[in-house]
Formats: structure tokens, sequence, C-alpha cells
């Protein structure tokens, strides 16, 4: 009975809108650091652990008024005992252990164990307890209990808790632990140096008159402070043998100065290029309505200066060189996979609220499929636009889950059609394609930088570089004008199919993208 009343409860949670939109709130507000109203409870809680620690230090040598005190023994203790309740109820959800339990059990043919299912949860629970975050968050409960005046001095724990709000703090404890190995080799190290150290000296100054060191304890106490490299001074050896042990460990001290602070520049310098990205993933959480372009050359550069005039643009690009090239022509790039779906995770953006299109510009098909299936995987509704290399793909790349294609070489085939019928024609279009005898059919884009000096297809001065213009496609159209007239107007992302020579055409584009007339004669 009680176990059907356990599990129809968890059945009942896991599908109550108002349980999981909670959960998901109390959620995103305490872990999300993508969450919009994180950063402002990140403050509130900095705030008020900065007024807990300024009363405590105020109060050593000074009367406090009772109405601060009660704000920090109690107030400040509450919210920050909510605050723990509410991380161990979202550390591992109760009712999905539950429910998977009851699967589990009914796929063996066997009665629900409710034992099984409370040890799985005692176990994430504990896990979250015993955590070295959780038992600080604990401890800065402490002052609660102001009667036991010693722990008010837990009051200091709450500074500890920065590290959970603070996130260039958790970007510092991150690198360093990535060096884990090697401080806890150089701990070792030091460890043995101060024992060593602290023995030898212990035994040669302790029976000495003269010698401040008479303990053990301060035998200790001198050994730390000289390898430290700090040396106050306050206890000095007086024997000989003494000071052999003292430049011993001063120059063990200075070996683990220098190797700590060359491993702590080296984790930074290892992980400067991801701390670099993640900072780039934060500005991106807050970027709305950008284009996301997969890979980058020469059409994605182009696609890219026309979109940054009016919109957001992000570069995914898994090569180094080409991720680095798109940086120096000043683009948002991240040196990511567009085909693994690991990399939109780390993105941690919504394609459906942030994205208006994905634009997979790879340079092979083979990329562009790979990057239209990895999205369709998890967003079956963001806009795909994708170039198309080879025909024959056409196909694969539109059961990929691409909205649109753009085959570059489709403008040959619309100026075939004006063929149709004449097979001398047609036959003299298909050896253009295939470059014949030297002689190319290209499409040239009509950029920004070609309508600054061309306004109309009679400025192009095409018959000068022995070059015939076949026709022009006009992308806001969708069609293509074939011969057009010399008045045509000229807009931004049309195409210029031309023939002629490949070393005049070469000249040519040369031609058209030169700013300064004078430089043209």
């Amino acid at each position: 009975m009680i176990k059907g009343l356990v599990v129809d409860f968890a059945y009942f949670l896991n599908t109550s809108n108002n349980y999981q939109s909670t959960r998901r709130f109390v959620y995103n507000l305490l872990e999300n650091t993508s969450y919009k109203y994180k950063k402002h409870f990140d403050l509130f809680m900095i705030t008020l652990i900065f007024i807990s620690v300024i009363i405590l230090i105020r109060e050593v040598k000074s009367d406090v008024n009772e109405y601060l005190l009660f704000f920090s023994n109690f107030v400040v203790s509450i919210i920050f005992f909510i605050e723990y309740i509410l991380r161990f109820w979202i550390a591992g959800s109760v009712t999905k252990i539950i429910i998977e339990q009851n699967e589990h059990d009914l796929m063996l043919e066997d009665e629900f164990r409710l034992s099984h299912a409370l040890r799985d949860i005692a176990r994430v629970k504990l896990k979250y307890v015993f955590s070295i975050k959780a038992i600080i968050d604990l401890l800065a409960i402490l002052p609660f209990f102001h009667q036991l005046r010693l722990l008010r001095i837990f009051v200091l724990f709450r500074m500890f808790k920065l590290f959970r709000y603070a996130k260039s703090i958790q970007t510092f404890t991150s690198v360093v632990a990535s060096k884990k190995f090697e401080f806890f080799t150089l701990l070792i190290f030091a460890s043995i140096v101060v024992f060593v150290s602290s023995i030898l000296i212990y035994v040669m100054e302790a029976n000495n008159p003269n010698s401040p060191i008479e303990t053990l304890f301060e035998a200790i106490y001198w050994s730390i402070v000289t390898i430290s490299t700090v040396g106050y001074g306050d206890i000095t050896p007086a024997t000989s043998e003494g000071r052999v042990v003292a430049m011993f460990v001063i120059v063990a001290g200075i070996g683990v100065f220098s190797f700590t602070t060359s491993l702590i520049v080296t984790s930074f310098t290892e992980k400067l290029d991801e701390i670099k990205d993640l900072k780039v993933i934060d500005d991106i959480a807050k970027i709305r309505n950008f284009y996301l372009i997969c890979g980058y050359g020469n059409i994605s550069r182009e696609v890219a200066k026309k979109l940054t005039q009016t919109n957001k643009v992000i570069v995914l690009e898994e090569d180094f060189a080409k991720a680095e090239t798109a940086k120096k022509d000043g683009f948002v790039v991240l040196n990511y996979d567009p085909g693994s779906i690991s990399s939109y995770q780390k993105l941690r953006i919504n394609l459906e609220d942030q994205v208006k299109a994905i634009l997979c510009l790879g340079n092979s098909d083979v990329e562009n499929v790979y990057t239209a299936l990895t999205v369709r995987s998890f967003n079956k509704d963001v806009y795909i636009l994708s170039t198309l290399i080879n025909k024959a793909n056409k196909n694969k790349l539109l059961f990929a889950g691409v909205n649109e294609l753009f085959y570059e070489k489709e403008l040959v085939g619309i100026v075939a059609k004006e063929f149709v019928g004449q097979p001398v024609a047609f036959e003299a279009i298909h050896s253009l394609r295939t470059n014949y005898n030297g002689i190319d059919v290209q499409e040239i884009l009509v950029s920004d930088r070609v309508l600054e000096s061309f306004y109309q297809v009679g400025d192009l001065e095409n018959k000068k570089y022995r070059i015939v213009l076949l026709g022009i496609y006009k992308r806001n159209k969708k069609r293509f004008y074939f011969n057009p007239i010399d008045s045509t107007i000229l807009e931004a992302g049309d195409y210029l199919l031309v023939i002629g020579n490949s070393k005049f055409l070469k000249e040519y584009k040369s031609y058209l993208n030169i700013k300064d007339y004078n430089d043209r004669n």
C-alpha cells in the first residue's frame, strides 16, 4: 500500500508542471550560470557575506547595534539555511530515482523495491552533504546558535562561500585543480622537508640555553616559516649546526616557491584559450537573434561581412588556423567542431530563442551533412541553410534536415535552360563548365565593395577585359536575367555569370574590387 502511494506520488510530482517549473527555477537560480537572474542572486549573497564579516570585525573592539547583530546572526543565517535546503532539494531528483527503480522492477516482473530506491536517494543526498561546498554552507549557518559564542567565529566561513558565487574565483580554482597531481607532489616534498628539518633543528637547538627553540612545536613553526620564505626573525638558530639546517631549508623553500609559481603560470597558460572561450560563451548567452555560421572560408567571409552590417554573427570552425583567420577578420569565433553535439552543449544557447538561422558553409558536403544531422538531433525547428558543393549530395543534405540549399554552380544550369533545343549552344555551355581550352565560366559576387564603384551593368566594362557577361542572378528575387541591359541596377548579393579566359577573369575580378578609380587606370 505504502509502496504504491510512493510510486503514485513520484509520478504525480514528475508530471506536475508547477512542481517541475519551480524546481527548474530554483536550479537555474542556484546553479545555471547562464540564467539571467543568477548574477543578481549571486550579488545579493555576496553582499550578505561582506555585511556579516564587517559586523564581526566591528564587534571585536566596539559595541554593535543589537539590530545589526540580529540581522547577522538570525536573518542572514536563515537566508543561508533556506539556500542550503534548496540546494539539498535539487541535488538529485528523488522522483526520478523512484520512477526508474519502479520501471526497472516492472521490467524484471518484480515487486517495487522501496529499500533500493531509498538507498539510492540517500547516496545522492549524502554525496551533496559531504561535498566541500555543502560543508562550508553548513558551517556558515552555525552563527545562528549565537548562545555558543565560540560558534560565532564560523561567520568567517561565510567568506568561503564566495567560491560559490564569484566566477573569477571559480575559474582560478579550476585552473589550479588541473595541476592537482603536481601540487600534491609539491606538498609531499614540502612536508618531508618540514618534518626532517623540524626534527634536526629540535635535536640541535633544544638543549642549547641560548636557543629560542625549546619545544618540537616551536621547531615545526620555525621550519614552516622558513620554508615559506617569510622569515619573521622571532625564532633563529643559535648553533652552527642549526644554521646549516636553516640554509638547507631556505634553499628548499626557494625551490618550493619557484615550483609553485611555475605551476600556476603553466596552468593559466594551458587554460588561457579555454578561459577566453568561456568568456565568449558567456557573452554569446546574452545575445539574441544572431546567425551561427558553421565553417569558415571564402564564402563564409563574404556572408559574415554582409550579415554583420545589421546582425550579430558567431562562427564555429574546427580548424585552428581558419579560426584564427576569422578572428583576425574581426568575427566572434569559437574553435569548436560544428559536427559535434558537445560543441552546442558548451555554447549553452537556446537555438529557438537566440539563433535566427544556422548557415552550414563548410568546405565539403560531408561536413555540412554532419553539422545538419547534429543540429537536427536536438532541435527540429531551427532554420538551416547550406552550401551544396556536389549536386549529387543534394538529397543527402535535404534528408539531413537542411531547409534551403545554395548550389554555387547552379547558375550555369539556369543559363543552360535558355539553350534547350539548341544542341550546339548547349554543348558549348557544357564545354565551358569543364574549363575547355583555358576558357572558364565563373560567378562573381557583387559585394558592397564592388557597389562602391559600379552602380549598373553598363559600368562594369567587361568588354575591356574580353569578358562576356552571360547574365545576372538577382538573389533577392531568386531569378536569373539573361543578357541584362546596361541600365540593370546592381545590388549586394547579386551574381554575375561571366565567360572568358581564366587569366582575364582573374584580372577582371581584381579590377572590380579596386576602390580607387585612378588605380584602375
